[in-house]
């Protein structure tokens, strides 16, 4: 008999997190147990109800060291505890054989939490509470599901999203993306999100034909593949940075430039954007011929030459109604990318998000050139042509 396989068990972690990510778990989980078991001693339960429910322990380790779980969602914790206490005082109080009772605990309130899609496992264990503390001369009520149940569940709540913000850095609750089964493959739009790698429909897909659960939601599993692609592509290309494909030196334009010389130098330079820097050479805004454009307004007897040329013209008199500086008109915040970033990076910016062109800084966050489509392109075409170039005859 083969014991290796299961040495492997033992030895596979099955949480991916580092020492201080555990450590900090285990703190979450003590803070929040103390809290719960606090406040609802001090809101006061009769002698019967324990001042905390033993599922509250499972809980915790949901809640903080499986926070992107959908069994950790709000309404899986709430529905499910509360839905399995009042099951599982039903079945206390309608069925005198122990054995059977906690059968039908348990397998009602599993029943009741996938039909009302508030699966919780330690619910399970919740409906069992009533069940296993009842005694024929005392039987618990359903003042158990408020107190201490309810009690316990709302501390709780309140604990996992105070801890897993504050203290954990996790964005609980995760939020959960409703996906139109009916429109599914009929929409030729193709989303920001969809343009390049695997799609968020792709991998609802791909769980529906597991035919089994996962603990994981489709948006984490989607940023995992998302990730695992962007890290093949760059071992893929190879340690190309920002800084090897920028255009340097570049020109810019300050804040208070005049809207007249930034068209100038636009225009002369033949250039399509502009970096707007301040006085420590850092990124503030950008402008592109769009910005000049969307202060013109033609009116009837007007051309677009005439009223354009009256908007960069500086103004004469003291006064004017219309944007003097380039401050007024250019476009801020921008994203600007790390000189040694790889151009892997540059992708999402450029493909799903539309830009031309990224501003590239040094460790300063100081501006030391730019990216255009056309570099990362010539890029991306040269490392293909020269891996095609070094391939064997037949490949």
């Amino acid at each position: 008999m083969d014991i290796k396989p299961f040495f492997q068990f033992i030895t596979v972690d099955p949480v991916n997190l580092s020492i201080k990510g555990k450590l900090l778990s285990v703190l979450a989980s003590f803070i929040a147990i103390l809290v719960i078991a606090w406040v609802t001693q001090k809101v006061g339960v009769g002698s019967a109800y324990p001042i905390i429910v033993a599922s509250m322990g499972a809980s915790v380790v949901i809640l903080f060291i499986l926070p992107s779980s959908p069994l950790a969602a709000p309404w899986p914790l709430v529905g499910g505890q509360l839905v399995s206490a009042a099951i599982g005082v039903a079945c206390a109080q309608m069925i005198a054989d122990t054995v059977l009772a906690s059968g039908c605990a348990v397998g009602a309130s599993i029943l009741a939490m996938l039909l009302l899609r508030c699966l919780h496992p330690p619910g399970a264990a919740t409906a069992l509470t009533p069940v296993i503390s009842s005694t024929p001369d005392h039987l618990l009520d359903y003042s158990f599901v408020l107190m201490p149940v309810g009690v316990n569940v709302a501390v709780m709540l309140f604990m996992a999203v105070a801890i897993n913000r504050w203290i954990l850095r996790y964005g609980y609750p995760t939020a959960i993306p409703l996906a139109d089964k009916n429109k599914r493959g009929h929409s030729t739009l193709i989303q920001p999100s969809q343009r390049t790698g695997i799609s968020a429909q792709d991998v609802e897909l791909a769980l529906e034909n597991m035919d089994r659960f996962m603990d994981v939601s489709a948006g984490d599993l989607s940023k995992l593949l998302t990730d695992a692609q962007m890290q093949s592509f760059k071992r893929y290309q190879g340690n190309i940075s920002c800084a090897d494909i920028m255009v340097k030196p570049i020109l810019t334009v300050e804040y208070g430039t005049e809207v007249q010389e930034a068209w100038k130098t636009m225009h002369d330079g033949k250039l399509n954007a502009l970096p707007v820097i301040d006085r420590a050479h850092r990124v503030i805004g950008i402008i592109t011929w769009n910005d000049f454009f969307k202060f013109v307004d033609v009116e009837a007897n007007e051309t677009f030459t005439e009223k354009f040329k009256a908007f960069v013209r500086r103004t004469p008199d003291v006064t004017t109604e219309k944007p003097e500086a380039v401050g007024h008109i250019m476009a801020s915040p921008v994203s600007v990318m790390p000189e040694n970033s790889h151009i892997a990076e540059l992708i999402p910016l450029m493909a799903d998000q539309g830009y031309r062109q990224v501003p590239i800084v040094n460790d300063e966050n100081r501006l030391v050139g730019m990216v255009y489509q056309a570099n990362l392109i010539a890029a991306l075409y040269n490392k293909s042509h020269d891996y095609a170039k070094n391939q064997p005859v037949g490949i």
